[in-house]
């Protein structure tokens, strides 16, 4: 199945790749372009860099969301394209630098019931950790169109960046958004993930195009609605907590379905603790 690009704004592109409907977004400048995410392994790499040069022959410029497999085990692939620059915030970094195999352990773990083929594959992963770390906000110019990396607090995880292009008006979430299914929570902040997200309401207006780490599009509305969802389940932790409810009752009255909201739970019970 051959995948490609389709154009959202002005020189702004968004592949889905059908495995896991992760997006990668493509941000073309004059001779220069920008990636955001690359993918799982190798091979779903390869053909993602054979999608870009249907559209530019320009050196790529890196960036990922955060750290999970399938948005940055493709970096050596991608990167490799005149040794390119790699961004993520320093928490990404250092996770894809000093814990390597416990990430790659991590990600084969979980495909490995789902799917052996890509277990095996991501085994095999050179995992490419990022050379140039965002702490609060970088600017990047990519042939003269600024593109601003954002960090703006924790949420899916410790190291979430949000990439905005202002002359398109489109912000790249990650998986601090996800449209086609419920927050991940397995190693999140959910307590703070509301905050996060408030704070990316705050570049987002009426026009907006919102690309989430998996799923179609969305706009102001989708994130509002996920806004507030989060806002319910961090005060559903907090009294919770408080009330010293088992965190299986506490889920089944989160706005997400039974498992994710179970995650939730004790993800933020670990937060009140400080273990998180």
């Amino acid at each position: 199945m051959t995948i490609a690009f389709t154009e959202i704004a002005d020189r702004v592109y968004v592949l889905r790749q059908p495995m896991l409907d992760v997006n990668v977004t493509l941000v073309l400048g004059d001779a220069e372009a920008l990636v955001v995410d690359t993918l799982s392994t190798a091979a779903q790499a390869a053909e993602l860099v054979a999608a870009v040069r249907v559209l530019t022959p320009a050196p790529l410029t890196v960036v990922n969301t955060h750290h999970h497999f399938d948005h940055c085990f493709g970096n050596a692939t991608v990167a490799a394209d005149q040794q390119r620059p790699v961004y993520a915030h320093q928490a990404t970094a250092d996770l894809l630098r000093e814990h390597t195999a416990a990430c790659r352990r991590e990600a084969y773990d979980e495909m490995l019931p789902a799917d052996p083929g890509l277990a095996a594959e991501l085994a095999r992963t050179t995992i490419l950790a990022p050379s140039h770390v965002v702490r609060q906000e970088s600017t990047v110019d990519i042939g003269g169109r600024p593109v601003v990396l954002r960090h703006l607090g924790r949420g899916h995880t410790e190291g979430d960046l949000v990439v905005q292009v202002p002359d398109a008006d489109v912000l790249v979430a990650g998986d601090l958004i996800e449209e086609s299914g419920p927050p991940a929570f397995e190693d999140a902040y959910p307590l703070e993930w509301v905050e996060t997200v408030a704070a990316l309401l705050r570049l987002v207006t009426p026009g907006t195009v919102v690309v989430p780490g998996h799923g179609a599009v969305v706009g102001q509305d989708f994130i509002q609605v996920q806004h507030d969802d989060l806002a319910t389940m961090s005060w559903l932790i907090r009294s919770g907590d408080a009330d010293r409810a088992p965190a299986e009752r506490v889920a089944a009255r989160t706005p997400f379905d039974p498992e994710a909201g179970l995650t939730a739970v004790r993800r933020g019970y670990a937060e009140l603790r400080g273990d998180a």
